[in-house]
């Protein structure tokens, strides 16, 4: 009997994002299925929280096609959102709300019922227990990245959205991001995560698409990118 390959949770076509004169993203195709993680690695300015922006439904493409769990981004943004878990590379937090607060408006949102166990679970999880009722304007930059990971959990997504998750992040937090990333793999969602830290993209993610000034110059397994050698190839792509 003929096996036919997974269909992808993200297929991404000729992706173009301008903003003005300025193209953030210059033709990225991009393919990432269930129960897999995919990374994308480049430094900043690479177009890696544009691509992301895209996919979570926030930017609308210039040219090309997104398609996120089957939905078309430009269509179907809405649809893109309920299918998604977002965690911003900046921003999304209220100031003056607490992190418990933050966990009840985005369960009222998606109408999650009996979410507080495993709500109250994240936060110990990710260090933040004893910080629950404290509001976020307060937090250090790494706490309200931890937050920004467990908002993006907390509905256990059928498409996690990474982006730079792990930066300025204690290595609690990193762990805790790491876990993250197994458990929603293990119930076979698709997790894609940005960063800059090629040694914690190469811990997570089975493939890393290499992006360069907006453009795709690579899509290398993960094990191509370990140690010295995977280094000194990482250096190559980005010069």
């Amino acid at each position: 009997m003929t096996q036919h390959p997974p269909a992808a949770a993200v297929d991404v076509r000729s992706l173009h994002v301008r903003f003005g004169d300025v193209e953030a993203v210059a033709g990225v195709d991009l393919t990432a299925y269930a129960g897999r993680a995919t990374g994308l690695l480049g430094r900043n300015g690479a177009g890696k929280s544009t691509t992301m922006r895209v996919l979570a439904g926030a930017v609308p493409p210039t040219a090309g096609t997104a398609f996120v769990a089957g939905h078309d981004v430009r269509r179907d943004p809405v649809a893109v959102k309920r299918a998604t878990g977002y965690c911003p590379d900046v921003g999304g937090l209220v100031p003056r709300a607490t992190a418990w607060e933050h966990l009840q408006l985005s369960a009222r949102l998606r109408r999650l019922t009996g979410w507080e166990e495993r709500g109250r679970d994240l936060l110990e999880r990710f260090g933040l227990g004893d910080a629950a009722h404290r509001v976020t304007g307060g937090f250090s930059h790494g706490m309200g990245r931890r937050l920004s990971v467990v908002l993006a959990t907390l509905h256990q997504p059928d498409v996690l959205l990474l982006d730079e998750p792990f930066d300025g992040v204690d290595p609690v937090g990193a762990e805790a991001t790491l876990e993250a990333i197994a458990d929603a793999r293990a119930r076979g969602a698709c997790v894609l995560l940005s960063t800059h830290l090629r040694e914690l993209a190469v811990e997570a993610c089975g493939e890393v698409l290499v992006l360069r000034g907006g453009a795709q110059v690579a899509t290398v397994s993960a094990d191509e990118m370990v140690g010295e050698e995977g280094a000194r190839a990482y250096r190559a792509l980005l010069d």
